[in-house]
């Protein structure tokens, strides 16, 4: 079995930059999903400065991803959450979002990195995620 991109069209088109906004892997259960960040459908960068904003722009991104491939957060069971010049202070930014995506599912392994800069300077926040479905 081969690989499956998966592309939701109500998000912005990522095959235009190269890549696919997730992988079912060789045609199972494991979906891997690219690092998402705070752009909407039309590739506008959504709360520029404001980590909150980016944060929930990203996780609803995420969620979308998930959605079109019959998923939920519950299903998630790692995520890779990189912030730009990360301080602790700034998980007070984050957490209510990721509080939210979860809802009432157990949340899953998470690693955050702090990192000097994203692929554009408006972006805050990327996650990404692996998901079991």
């Amino acid at each position: 079995m081969t690989n499956r991109a998966v592309n939701p069209p109500e998000l912005y088109d990522a095959v235009a930059f190269g890549f696919s906004h997730a992988v079912r892997a060789h045609g199972g259960t494991l979906l891997h999903l690219a690092g998402q960040v705070a752009w909407d459908g039309e590739g506008r960068v959504v709360g520029p400065g404001d980590l909150a904003a980016q944060a929930r722009q990203v996780l609803a991104n995420l969620g979308a991803v998930l959605a079109s491939q019959g998923a939920g957060p519950a299903d998630v069971v790692r995520l890779r959450t990189y912030v730009v010049d990360y301080s602790p202070d700034k998980m007070a930014a984050i957490l209510p979002a990721l509080t939210t995506f979860y809802g009432d599912a157990t949340p899953a392994a998470n690693t955050l990195i702090g990192v000097q800069a994203l692929a554009l300077p408006e972006f805050l926040i990327e996650i990404e995620a692996t998901a079991q479905r």
